[in-house]
């Protein structure tokens, strides 16, 4: 069994995101299948097959999200340590080419989303970061060449 590690937020984003994918989009999938059924004969029904189509897609995504929350592993706060740059940390770099200062969160795979600053600890940058102390200098390789970041503070939200 693959254990999926998550922050508690992570775990109650996936289960709002489950809660959502039940309650709201499948009773809407599934009155737009009844309606497509009403329009006759099912094997020249475009809008049966799309609405058919579509479930398909939400269940599977409704069984993977129960999966990963059947098999987390939730940190608690409390559990996560702020010597060092470690799973569920926040931790605050200074690009040290162009002065930029930004913060990454380092989550697992299944809760990353760069657009709010969680990022895998997989990634390479991720896996830059981990065991690094608040002063050190991490150097990167990452596709479009090597980053050099100073840990400016670890934290965790």
């Amino acid at each position: 069994m693959q254990r999926t590690y998550l922050t508690r937020k992570g775990q109650e984003k996936l289960m709002e995101e489950l809660k959502h994918l039940k309650t709201g989009e499948r009773p809407k999938i599934i009155e737009r299948i009844s309606t497509a059924r009403d329009f006759g004969d099912l094997k020249e029904n475009a809008e049966y097959a799309a609405a058919k189509e579509r479930q398909g897609f939400l269940e599977t995504k409704i069984m993977e999200l129960q999966e990963k929350l059947a098999q987390a592993v939730v940190l608690d706060d409390k559990d996560i340590r702020t010597d060092k740059a470690y799973f569920g940390a926040t931790v605050t770099l200074k690009d040290l080419e162009t002065d930029e200062t930004f913060e990454y969160t380092l989550v697992s795979t299944a809760e990353a989303d760069f657009d709010e600053g969680k990022i895998s600890v997989e990634s390479p940058v991720g896996k830059g970061l981990l065991g690094k102390a608040i002063g050190e200098i991490a150097e990167i390789a990452i596709p479009a060449g090597k980053v050099r970041y100073e840990i400016l503070n670890i934290s965790v939200e």
